[in-house]
């Protein structure tokens, strides 16, 4: 690899409350295997922060206070997506840090936070596959059934599992193809569900029917938080 192969990166992922482990977890596998590339978690402040469900802690890195410049910024998503929606103090920092990086990045509902500050206006992104029509109330270009989309400087990854792809995607960009495909047999990525419908589109439709029904109350604070957001976003 040549010298602007190897040059020094530094990936910055966002912490915050009751976001979903995986969503992290599998980007930054990949990334920390880069050459030369340091990866932080940032969060508000020196304090532990707790993901959904699982009672998994991460301590941050760096904070919004004492950060490095980043090449790249990724927000995972999660339940606590939402109250980051309304986090101003993040969506400031995502504000602020976003032109000095060459990739601005989310997984799974992290595109709504992403959203929320004004950075994908205008772009084409994916999400969650409950979340994907909320994009379009922030002016972003909703892509369906693409596991990764790439637009410009801006690169989304769908559910949760999708962040192993996104990260492997990001690899390529980030030092060719075959750091990508070597950090791909590392991790021996050849997935093989035991169970097929693993999205809308080859899931069986009563089942898809019954998450939604199980996701009312979530699905209701997302409308009422979508509609506070874009208009924030709307008077500036």
């Amino acid at each position: 690899m040549d010298a602007v192969e190897t040059a020094p990166l530094v990936a910055g992922f966002m912490l915050f409350p009751d976001q979903t482990h995986l969503d992290l977890a599998g980007p930054w596998e990949v990334l920390t295997r880069l050459p030369n590339c340091l990866c932080l978690l940032i969060a508000a402040g020196p304090v532990p922060v707790e993901s959904a469900g699982c009672g998994l802690t991460l301590f941050p890195t760096a904070t919004y206070d004492v950060c490095p410049p980043l090449d790249l910024l990724c927000v995972p998503g999660g339940p606590g997506h939402l109250a980051a929606m309304e986090d101003e103090a993040l969506l400031g920092f995502l504000r602020r840090r976003a032109p000095e990086c060459r990739y601005v990045t989310s997984v799974c509902t992290g595109a709504l936070v992403l959203a929320a500050a004004g950075l994908l206006s205008g772009y084409r992104a994916t999400t969650h596959w409950l979340s994907l029509e909320r994009l379009a109330r922030f002016g972003v270009e909703p892509v369906a059934d693409r596991r990764v989309v790439i637009d410009r400087d801006r690169i989304t990854g769908s559910g949760v599992t999708a962040g192993i792809d996104f990260g492997l995607s990001l690899a390529a960009l980030l030092r060719g193809d075959e750091v990508a495909r070597r950090i791909s047999l590392q991790l021996e990525y050849q997935p093989e569900p035991p169970f097929g419908g693993g999205h809308p589109s080859s899931a069986d439709p009563a089942l898809v029917e019954a998450i939604r029904a199980d996701a009312a109350p979530y699905l209701a604070a997302m409308k009422e938080i979508d509609a506070r957001a874009s208009l924030r976003l709307a008077s500036g």
